[in-house]
């Protein structure tokens, strides 16, 4: 305890030990000086006001005029600011500090202690293996993080930003120097610079490389604590976010990927993580085998039965019931932590953490069905297979069993290669789905039945997401409806959804007449798929024109053509032309 008496004893505070650590004025090192006194004589906490008169003339309140040196110790992170026993945050007013106290922060307890706080590397050594190499990457990303995390007052810490950040450039150092001196090739550093990221990228990369390594789904896969570890004020949160978008080096060159799960507060958050490619290199870097992983539209392009759909739309782009979107949520909530903890728990799902849901999606064409299906699937981040069903019994004839199972042998297989989870999306499912003939002998209901109990027990088995669509749920057999978890009407859009639906489909950078009413189109009954084919046959017809000025006229011609020319008992709404 040499150093704390030396400090607590001097006559002259500029002459102990530890002053020139203190990196601060007299005044205020003498302030500390007396802090400490009243703390090795059991008084913890030192009210900020008492101080300060203790120290400062009340003339002319003087005392109040040395405020500035308690904001500056605490900034400096030799003191810590209580509130009812607890640490504060530093981002107290000055004159709001006479209200408070003040306590030696750990650090300064520290340096007391040991006489310094100069972080002590080792000897700058040639690295022995990529492990080591990452060990010492790691202490980085600690250190940004707690940087990160001091910025926010978060921490009950009070090591200084400087001091902090001191230690990381001379980490980042040592890391360079060692990186020159080390003969063998270091696969991280190769990768690097092949890819030419730059200091930003490589953070976010070795932040991502920490979580693989401890096994969790930690907090560095967050996208908002990966921006904190490479930003430094507001402005620079706000620029690196492009960092992690679409379209971004990580992103776009497959380094990183990531995976969209419903938050706590009903929103969607992005979870990243390293490619399995980049992780084989790099944590088997003396392993030359090839990753197994194939692209899953490639591997369909090799075969005749599926179609690999590409979603470009989420759940929040689809017009839906608020009943059907609720139960839509829940699907998508099943990935979420604690959802998943629960069923776990309760022995509702196994160690995987994925979606098991069977779907039927039933009402009349031109309702959504498929779009909400692929919706669902860029929601989930998730690729979709589709089958066509209504050419089951043409594509199959005669071979019905073999080939029933078959389009499910497939769907795993391609699954398996790809290593993913795809959705399976059966259209015009009503051949599969519809009640079973009884009573009959003809072959073709034999068939019909025996192709019907194979794609029964397909659907017991299946570990993944089904989506069947039909237009009509009426003639389900009774046994197909109970295998799925959920049947979800699409009725027709009201009113309310259709003017949504114009508002949302009408192209927006087209040019319309004066006093152009989208709400006179809302009164029509059409479906979404109707009110999108209107709008792209009216918008063939004004673009060939030189004025393409877009008219309530054109539009109403292309929906008199589509209801047809007797207009049903729409024209009671006024349609005229």
């Amino acid at each position: 305890m040499k150093h704390l008496i030396d400090f607590i004893d001097a006559k002259d505070v500029s002459k102990s030990t530890i002053y020139s650590h203190l990196k601060c004025s007299k005044s205020e090192a003498k302030l500390l000086q007396y802090v400490c006194q009243r703390y090795v004589k059991g008084l913890e906490e030192v009210p900020v006001l008492e101080l300060l008169q203790d120290n400062f003339s009340d003339a002319g309140y003087e005392y109040l005029k040395k405020l500035g040196l308690v904001k500056r110790l605490l900034d400096l992170g030799w003191l810590i600011q209580m509130s009812f026993g607890q640490p504060k945050a530093h981002e107290t007013s000055q004159l709001e500090l006479l209200g408070t106290s003040v306590t030696p922060s750990i650090s300064m307890l520290r340096l007391l202690e040991e006489g310094s706080l100069e972080l002590t590397l080792p000897e700058v050594m040639p690295y022995t293996d990529h492990l080591e190499y990452l060990q010492d990457q790691f202490d980085m990303v600690t250190l940004l993080h707690k940087i990160a995390t001091f910025k926010q007052g978060f921490t009950d810490s009070s090591l200084s930003i400087g001091r902090l950040q001191n230690k990381l450039t001379l980490l980042t150092k040592r890391i360079e120097e060692r990186v020159k001196i080390t003969q063998t090739p270091i696969e991280v550093e190769l990768f690097f610079k092949e890819k030419d990221l730059n200091e930003k990228e490589r953070r976010i990369f070795l932040a991502l490389l920490k979580e693989e390594y401890s096994g969790g789904e930690g907090q560095f896969r967050d996208m908002n604590t990966l921006i904190e570890l490479i930003s430094f004020d507001e402005y620079e949160k706000i620029k690196n976010r492009a960092l992690l978008e679409e379209g971004s080096k990580l992103l776009a060159e497959e380094i990183i990927d990531y995976e969209e799960i419903l938050n706590m507060f009903g929103g969607v958050s992005r979870s990243f993580y390293l490619t399995d490619e980049v992780m084989q290199r790099i944590i088997h870097p003396k392993k030359k085998k090839k990753v197994t992983k194939l692209k899953l539209d490639a591997l369909v392009k090799e075969q005749e039965i599926f179609e690999y759909l590409k979603p470009t739309t989420t759940l929040d782009d689809v017009v839906l019931h608020p009943k059907t979107r609720e139960t839509l949520d829940n699907v998508v909530k099943q990935v979420d932590k604690e959802v998943f903890k629960k069923l776990k728990a309760w022995g509702i799902k196994d160690k995987r953490k994925t979606i098991d849901a069977r779907i039927i999606f039933y009402g009349a064409a031109g309702t959504g069905k498929t779009m909400t299906a692929m919706s669902l699937a860029k929601t989930l981040k998730k690729p979709i297979l589709s089958f066509d069903c209504s050419k089951i019994l043409s594509m199959y004839v005669g071979e019905s069993e073999k080939n029933v199972r078959k389009i499910f042998d497939d769907f795993k297989e391609l699954s398996q290669k790809a290593r993913v989870e795809p959705i399976l999306l059966l259209n015009e499912a009503d051949q599969f789905l519809s009640s079973r003939t009884e009573g009959t002998g003809s072959s073709a209901d034999k068939m019909h039945n025996q192709m019907q109990n194979i794609f029964l027990e397909q659907i017991e088995r299946f570990e993944a997401i089904l989506i069947a669509t039909t237009n009509l749920l009426g003639n389900i057999d009774k046994a197909f409806s109970r295998r799925f978890n959920y049947k979800i009407e699409f009725k027709k859009p009201g009113k309310k959804q259709r003017l949504r639906l114009w508002q949302f489909m009408l192209p927006e950078k087209a040019d319309y007449e004066e006093h152009f009413d989208v709400k006179e189109l809302a009164k029509y009954e059409l479906t979404g798929g109707q009110i999108n084919l209107i709008i792209k046959n009216t918008a063939y017809k004004v673009a060939v024109r030189d004025e393409s000025l877009f008219t309530l006229k054109d539009f109403l011609e292309e929906i008199e053509k589509e209801l047809g020319s007797s207009f049903d008992g729409a024209k009671s709404m006024g349609f005229k032309i």
